[in-house]
């Protein structure tokens, strides 16, 4: 996506002070794209514009799980910034516990954040998108949606919903014009895997893998860094994958084996 091809457009990303949603707000700016900011974090927020000075960052902080500030902040943004062309499904939020430990609040939180605003977000945008017959929507879900992870059933359930719900809404909008894909990560250098993390060897059991846990390793022997699921957004994004809608990309090392 290049500065000229970008210039005039309009991005929502939500999700956008957690790591991978912050690289991608700064990836997308740095190709002009102007970006409205979307995280129920203000003060993450705050950090991610004074970081990224002269960039067209701007922020609106929101919960996505309530349709209300969604139907808010998609409103205020095409007053103030104008058309959305761009959307990146990022907000995302981990309750790594075991299946019979789980609580149905942790179900409940998890699928509202997750796949309950990817709903939300993505059905307010698409409408204005749909009336104008342009636009593009990536949605970040993982691989956890598609190989099964110990502590991991909350959250693979609701990306895999995630997962498809965009294809789906990539098929009843391709009439229009309008692309929808997915990107997978996996583990990815960010709070949150670290969360995981309960001391010294979290990184090379990230890394090599687990075999009480049914887990492998990562092939490519290293974690993703945030700027390279930001990558594979912006590409999804742009004209050069004018022919790409309902993919799935995994980005994640090899870990899934090319699933």
């Amino acid at each position: 996506m290049t500065t000229t091809e970008s210039s005039g457009r309009v991005a929502v990303v939500t999700g956008a002070a957690g790591g991978i949603g912050a690289a991608v707000v700064l990836a997308l700016a740095s190709t002009n794209v102007s970006v409205a900011a979307v995280d129920r974090d203000p003060d993450g927020l705050r950090r991610l514009v004074t970081g990224a000075p002269g960039l067209p960052v701007f922020s609106y902080p929101a919960d996505v799980t309530s349709a209300t500030e969604v139907g808010r902040v998609v409103d205020a943004v095409e007053r103030d910034i104008g058309p959305i062309e761009f959307l990146v499904n990022g907000a995302g939020i981990l309750r790594a516990r075991p299946v019979l430990d789980l609580s149905e609040q942790d179900w409940e939180e998890t699928f509202a954040v997750n796949a309950g605003g990817v709903f939300r977000v993505s059905t307010a945008v698409a409408r204005r998108m749909a009336g104008r017959k342009r636009g593009a929507i990536v949605s970040v879900a993982s691989n956890a949606a598609g190989v099964p992870r110990t502590q991991m059933a909350a959250y693979g359930a609701a990306k895999a919903a995630v997962t498809a719900f965009t294809k789906n809404l990539g098929l009843e909008l391709a009439c229009l014009g309008i692309r929808c894909n997915v990107v997978a990560p996996g583990s990815t250098d960010t709070p949150m895997l670290r969360s995981l993390w309960h001391d010294d060897s979290g990184p090379s059991h990230t890394l090599n893998g687990s075999p009480e846990e049914y887990r492998v390793g990562i092939p490519l022997g290293k974690l993703a860094q945030p700027a390279d699921i930001a990558d594979a957004v912006l590409f999804l994004l742009s004209d050069r994958a004018g022919h790409i809608t309902m993919h799935d990309l995994y980005v994640d090392g090899g870990a899934a084996l090319g699933r």
